[in-house]
This record gives C-alpha cells, structure tokens and sequence, in this order.
C-alpha cells in the first residue's frame, strides 16, 4: 500500500514520498493569537494532527513546526485598543490555544515558534530578497516584493498573470484575489504600531504577515518542506506570497506537497457572531460537550470537503461515542488481563481496510467504516459467546493501534471523585451486610449525580451516565 496525498500544487492525489527516507518535515500554520480560536480554525488542527499521527503510524518521523502570529495587523490593534504591551496582549490567547489542543487530545509538535521570537531571521530573509532584486524599498520606508520579477507567482493559487499589477502595492496582511499587487515584507513604523517595532538595516519597522511563515519554517525545517498544510483561504495571499519569497530568496522548491482543509460552516451558514453561530471550542464545553465529542465531529467528513457543524450532529457524535466505549468495555470484561492472542475471522480485515482508505488521501469515511463494521460483527460474536479472551485482547490491542491515529476512539480513564468512590464503597458494604434497601438508596443518590454503578465478576465498576 502506498500513502497518496491530494496536492493543491498539481490539484492531483500524488504518491507521497519524502525529501529524506523516513522523515517528514511538516510545517503548519498556527493561529493568530488576537482572540480565542474558534472551530473553524480547529477544524484544520484536527485534520492536521490527524495526518500527523498517520504518519507516525506508517513508521515515519515527524518534525512538525506550527507557528504562533503574534504580530500583525490584528495583534497590534487589539494591544493598542486594550492599552497593553503587544506579549501581554497576546499571552492569554496563547495559553487558551494550548489548552484547546490538549482538550482536542491534539498531539503536541515538536516546535511552536512565535514571530516575535524570529524577526531577525525575517531581517535576514528580506535582505537576501532585496540583494537578489525581488524586492524594494518604497517611499515611506517600507520593503515590497515585486511579483513582477518572480515569474512564476500565481502558480500555487492559479491566478491569471495578465490580470496583476506590479507597482501597485498592498500594505495589509491579508486581502482578496483582486488585490493581486506587489505585497509588504517589511512595513515601517507608523504612530499606530505604538512601541511594536525593530531595527533593520532599512529602517525601523516590523515583519509582514506572510515573511513571517516563510522565515521561520525555513529557520527550522530548511529551504525545502515536505509538507504544508492550512486552510483553504490560505492558498491566496498567504500561501502563494510564501511560496514566492521562499523560491526567490533560496533558488529551491519551497514545499513538495501543499494540503489545504476545507470551510467548517455552521447549521449550512458562514459562522457569524451576528448570526449567532460563532462557536469556540469553550462555548461547546459550557453546553455540555467534551473534547472527545468535538474532535469526533471535526474529523467526521473527508478534510477537502466542507464540513456542516451542528449541535445535532454533536448529539449524534456523543452517541456512536458511546456505542464504541461499550463495545471497548465489553472487550475489556471478556479479555480480564489476558495477553493477546490471534485476532477473531470479524477483525482481521479490519486495520487492512483502515489502512486502504487512509492511504487514499486520508479518506476517514471509509476508516471509520471499517472500525464500525468491526463494531457490529465484534457484538454479534460476544453476544454469542465465541470471543474467548485472548481473541478479545486481541482486538483491545488493534483499537489501541487505531486510536493513535483517530484520538478517539479509547474511552478516557475516568477520574472518580473522592465522594463518588465513597459512595460505592458503602454501597458495596451495604450489600455484603444483605442491607439491599441502603444499598438501593446509595445506587439511585449515584444515578442523579450521574454515575451508574455495574456489579461484575471482578466487582462494583463506576460509569457516567
């Protein structure tokens, strides 16, 4: 089986092969950090992190770099409107962001640079670009890059070349296909900007948006990256601006494959705070959704296709969540700490066809079939008493194995509460002094604070409802 990839460069599925055997250099862009993230922009985390643990599951290693913007356009207006330094401004949006992956059970990469931390490395790549001609310094001070003398800006994007205007010039980090102009590298200080700028050898100022990709991905994973991911309305200007400076300055491919996730709308409508569908991941947790549920929905459609949130579909998420915990416990109580042996005739074809379709361009649909068919088939033969329990702990280990690419699909270990354990604890001393009417009142006093006590063989085990 051989890992193909869907690369917005060639708008093809290309059999995915990296610069160095064994090792994928992956760079993903992170958030700006001027508000809490909302779905949307979790919604390329996950997929992100998805491929990633994919990777890591077909043996590679993976040296990913996520970047925080912490200095453009949006974080310095909100520092200015808030009266604070640009770091202090910026600092709680960060922690909230790493809280939000931990929630999504997102795995950590291996470096989250901030731009604030890497300016010089911009100073530096903006002056190889004005040494090699591609760039200029305007009459105010600031540096451009000239897509005019880079002839092949637009490739990445598919932009109509006639259609551009080199000369005129865009100053803002971010702006629509129509502004196809020569774009900001370096922007020099204006009053606006308050105390948020460095020296550079042109003058004072500060790095523009898509620099800051480029210098920093190029800082840790070198000229050339195997993979980069974002959003789909990052490929014009962010991403197409990345991949011309990049080129310009190096002389060298600049990313092998470019993947790019589609919109998350919500109840079929543009997420809006005016329409009130705007959700971050902390207004679905007020609502009584975990982290778990929310992941499951964000990875629930294939990456490329547009994904429709709704509170029903979490509601329906929740419940196959909870169909494939009981099949999981079922499997445990069966396998009581056997070591593994053969895997059962109903699971065999199971990784094969988990494997077969995320080879296809990550298809989680079919992945999901495979492991829900197991689900079913996996019922029907504990129900009729044929798992014995090195078959179950065989397929404990095969979940396993697929959990450390879905990230859901174990039941979290559940953390008792102290009152709780008691409760159990004198319900069990209830039962064994034949008081059953005590033992009655405690189970139902656990039901309303939502805790369901099951008596096994191995004794009392505490689920919540």
């Amino acid at each position: 089986m051989t890992l193909r990839l869907y690369n917005t460069m060639s708008r093809s599925r290309e059999a995915f092969e990296p610069l160095e055997e064994g090792v994928v250099r992956m760079y993903t862009c992170g958030p700006t950090v001027y508000d809490f993230a909302h779905i949307g922009n979790f919604r390329a985390y996950v997929f992100e992190d998805l491929l990633r643990r994919y990777l890591r599951y077909l043996g590679y290693r993976v040296i990913q770099v996520q970047n925080l913007t912490d200095v453009d356009d949006k974080t310095i207006r909100g520092a200015r409107e808030k009266g604070v330094p640009l770091k202090e401004y910026t600092k709680p949006y960060i922690d909230a962001f790493f809280e939000d992956l931990h929630t999504l059970n997102v795995e950590p990469a291996e470096f989250y640079p901030a731009a604030t931390d890497h300016v010089q490395d911009m100073i530096d790549l903006v002056q190889t670009l004005m040494d090699k001609g591609y760039a200029y310094r305007a009459e105010d001070g600031s540096i451009y890059f000239s897509i005019d003398r880079f002839e092949e800006y637009g490739k990445l994007a598919r932009l109509d070349r006639e259609g551009m205007r080199s000369g005129a010039r865009v100053a803002h980090d971010e702006y629509e296909k129509e502004n196809v102009a020569d774009f900001a590298l370096w922007k020099a200080w204006t009053p606006e900007d308050g105390d948020v700028a460095w020296e550079a050898p042109w003058g004072r100022g500060r790095p523009g948006w898509h620099i800051e990709c480029s210098a920093m991905s190029m800082h840790y994973l070198g000229p050339t990256l195997d993979i980069h991911t974002g959003g789909v309305d990052n490929i014009f200007p962010h991403h197409e601006d990345e991949t011309a400076q990049s080129e310009a300055a190096t002389g060298e491919p600049f990313v092998r494959y470019w993947m790019h996730c589609g919109y998350l709308v919500v109840e079929d409508k543009k997420m809006s705070k005016s329409l009130g569908n705007f959700f971050t991941l902390r207004d679905l947790r007020d609502r009584g959704f975990s982290g778990r549920e929310i992941r499951c929905e964000l990875a629930s459609a294939h990456y490329r296709q547009s994904l429709n949130f709704t509170l029903r579909s979490l509601e329906a998420g929740r419940s196959a969540l909870r169909r494939l915990d009981e099949f999981y416990r079922r499997l445990e109580e069966t396998a009581s700490g056997a070591s593994p042996g053969e895997l059962p005739a109903w699971a065999r074809d199971t990784e094969p066809r988990f494997r077969e379709a995320m080879d296809d361009d990550l298809n989680v649909s079919g992945a999901s079939a495979a492991v829900f068919d197991a689900v079913h088939e996996g019922n029907r033969a504990l129900d009729a008493g044929e798992v014995d329990e090195s078959a179950a702990a065989a397929v404990l280990d095969l979940w396993r194995r697929l959990d450390t690419v879905f990230g859901y699909l174990v039941p979290p270990r559940l953390e008792v509460p102290e009152e709780i354990e008691r409760m159990a604890h004198e319900r069990q001393e209830a039962r064994r002094r034949r008081d059953f009417d005590a033992a009655d009142r405690i189970r139902d006093e656990l039901a309303a604070r939502g805790w369901v006590v099951k008596d096994t063989p191995e004794g009392p085990k505490l689920t919540r409802s």
